[in-house]
């Protein structure tokens, strides 16, 4: 599966514009591929975010020869990054899909960039240690993609503000566990509040 991070800078007065930019993406329900893509804004820093799932690379590839520019609007963001990875893992959650867990309407992202030689480790405790860890808390699934050799992504999906809020004090010690230091040099979290006008479902 390959999954694709988007960070759009916004400016204030085009906020607006750029959510009914997002929103257009709804028509690309039917492309073959296409698992889901969500979005939404970054309360800290007032960037929009957007993560879609596909398949594999090869129907992405398709989607962006035959319809992506077709619906791409670049008004509204004057900046925008856009990271691709395979993804190396599924989590488990309380639903039985990764279909059912990107309905979820809170999306918790941690962009790791990781040392040198730890990637093995930091796969193994997303297995053994911070996966369970959150499924016990109530986490509907989520991903873990690798964007470059040191960057990795792990995206997951929670039913509510509160329930992700209750297993973020157990961090701490499930960072001690992992051993999080020796493996992760920094790491950028974003907690979204999913726009339901952004959702992308796809048309099976």
């Amino acid at each position: 599966m390959l999954a694709k991070w988007i960070t759009c800078d916004v400016p204030t007065a085009s906020r607006e514009r750029f959510g009914a930019a997002q929103a257009r993406w709804t028509v690309i329900g039917d492309q073959p591929g296409l698992v889901g893509q969500v979005g939404g804004w970054d309360p800290r820093t007032g960037r929009a975010h957007v993560l879609a799932l596909w398949a594999d690379a090869a129907s992405h590839e398709v989607f962006l020869r035959d319809r992506h520019d077709a619906v791409a609007d670049a008004s509204g963001y004057r900046d925008i990054a856009v990271a691709l990875g395979e993804t190396v893992l599924t989590l488990p959650g309380t639903v039985a899909t990764l279909t059912e867990a990107i309905e979820g309407p809170v999306l918790r992202v941690a962009d790791c960039l990781l040392a040198a030689g730890a990637e093995d480790h930091f796969a193994d405790v997303q297995r053994e240690v911070w996966g369970p860890a959150m499924a016990a808390a109530g986490v509907l699934g989520g991903v873990v993609a690798r964007l470059s050799a040191n960057r990795h992504l792990v995206a997951t999906f929670w039913p509510d503000a509160q329930t992700h809020r209750r297993y973020t004090g157990e961090v701490p010690g499930l960072r001690a566990r992992a051993g999080a230091d020796a493996d992760i040099t920094s790491t950028t979290g974003h907690v979204l509040a999913l726009e339901q006008a952004w959702r992308v479902r796809a048309i099976r």
